[in-house]
């Protein structure tokens, strides 16, 4: 297999995702068992790790090299290679590490064609991510979410075997064994590499072991730190700091909502209602190397994650998780579907998806859609703050804004109550065609939503996507 020495491989077996799921479900019969740490794991740090990672090694099935256990990843895994229905387990991962090193695996990723660094990487938990259009890793998925923002902590199942079947440089089909407290489980993720980016058509099936209060579907973590908020910046000089900026859902019945991620000063955990959603996902809109000025981790070019969800879903909610980071290397944003249906112990249920990886926003539609934002405090620019207010600014931009004029009843819908407006002026801006911007002056005293909600209408019609506002 991929030129390596047969010895390093158990003898062929039959493989099938039938089969994987019935020892999935045999596996949540059973009491659960955690999988051991390697001995010596946690003396591995990030630099050791990095020396044990990159540099000459010899790869499986081409394109696949092998990441090692570390104190961030201390559990190994079981790897299988399968050419025509035959897996084969790898039973020694000697000489498989940079400069010939030894060392028990963790994860792996797919090299680019030319071994000219890596689209996709499986790493610790049930984490994986992919490296996008812009060859820049951000933004994680995950397998599954169990309990994440609930008392009591959240569970972090594993991926304990993996089953790689490669297709040239830019296909591989994965599939993986997941266990956890609450639940066991299977995977089938098939991962194409474009131009555009990466698209992953993935079937999650999981039997549980006991009830879950909240079971997270295709759930992604990202981090964002600060934004062009001045206030929240502290002592980096960078203009903005984020692997994603936006939440963004597309409804069943079209609607299109984007929420804007904040660094809050508390936790907070937000649901938005989505049967069958269209589409939701962790954005980066700002694309512009000025937003940020880092020609190091090249934020302007992180992937977006956008989840598409094949098949009925029924009834549910995207939720948002958000807690506090001072800095880049935390991440503290988190964003999953959850089922109205209880998850009850016995249980066994399947979903379908695709994952989207690419610097392409396919959250915005026909309308316009939010580009900028600011804010700062209340009154006449220039002049004297007028206490207790704060001005909000938002721009949109987009093709339904084309042609229009402050004469033609274009209006910021909001529902703030109307004792909390001071003024509301929604307006295009000066030689940008496509854009309008929509300023608020509100009374913060007067306002006890935590989050408010403004479009763009005409003539009962909205023209923009609708804004979920934090009030923070």
């Amino acid at each position: 297999m991929g030129g390596l020495d047969a010895a390093r491989f158990a003898p062929p077996q039959s493989f099938s995702w039938e089969g994987l799921i019935q020892r999935a479900r045999a596996m949540a019969a059973r009491p659960y068992e955690a999988e051991r740490e390697a001995p010596g794991a946690n003396r591995i740090d990030y630099d050791a790790a990095g020396k044990l990672t990159y540099g000459p090694a010899e790869a499986l099935a081409g394109t696949v090299r092998l990441l090692p256990v570390s104190r961030y990843a201390p559990v190994p895994v079981r790897l299988n290679l399968i050419r025509n229905g035959q897996a084969r387990r790898l039973l020694s991962a000697k000489g498989l590490f940079a400069g010939g090193r030894d060392a028990a695996p963790a994860g792996f990723r797919l090299l680019n064609p030319g071994a000219e660094g890596d689209w996709l990487s499986f790493l610790g938990a049930t984490y994986f991510r992919s490296a996008g259009a812009q060859n820049q890793y951000g933004i994680s998925a995950r397998g599954v979410a169990v309990d994440t923002a609930l008392e009591g902590g959240e569970e972090f199942p594993r991926f304990t075997e993996f089953w790689i079947e490669t297709a040239g440089d830019a296909h591989v089909r994965i599939h993986a064994l997941i266990n956890g407290p609450s639940l066991s489980g299977a995977m089938r993720i098939d991962s194409t590499h474009g131009p555009a980016g990466v698209i992953q058509d993935v079937t999650a099936a999981f039997a549980m072991r006991r009830d879950i209060r909240r079971l997270g579907i295709a759930p992604a973590s990202s981090m964002f730190w600060y934004d062009q908020d001045a206030a929240a910046r502290g002592p980096d000089w960078r203009p903005e700091i984020h692997d994603s900026d936006g939440l963004a859902i597309v409804a069943a019945n079209g609607e299109h909502l984007w929420r804007p991620l904040r660094n809050p000063r508390h936790a907070r955990t937000n649901a938005f209602a989505a049967t069958n959603p269209r589409g939701f996902g962790l954005m980066q809109r700002d694309r512009r190397f000025a937003d940020y000025q880092d020609d190091g981790a090249f934020y302007d070019r992180r992937p977006n994650l956008w989840v598409e969800p094949l098949g009925d879903w029924g009834p549910g909610a995207v939720m948002l998780y958000e807690f506090p980071t001072d800095s880049e290397t935390t991440d503290n944003i988190a964003a999953f579907w959850v089922s109205d249906e209880p998850m009850r112990a016995g249980g066994y249920h399947e979903w379908r998806y695709r994952l989207h990886w690419t610097s392409h926003d396919p959250s915005v539609g026909s309308g316009a859609h939010l580009v900028d934002q600011w804010n700062g405090a209340g009154g006449i620019p220039g002049g004297a703050a007028q206490e207790g207010t704060r001005k909000l600014v938002f721009d949109f931009e987009g093709d339904s804004l084309i042609g229009l004029d402050r004469a033609s009843g274009v209006e910021a819908v909001t529902n703030l109550p109307p004792a909390a407006v001071v003024t509301q002026a929604a307006y295009p801006v000066v030689g940008a065609e496509r854009r309008w911007r929509v300023v608020l002056d509100v009374r913060t005293a007067a306002i006890a939503q935590r989050e408010f909600r403004l479009f763009l209408r005409r003539n009962g019609a909205a023209l923009s996507e609708t804004i979920i506002a934090p009030m923070q």
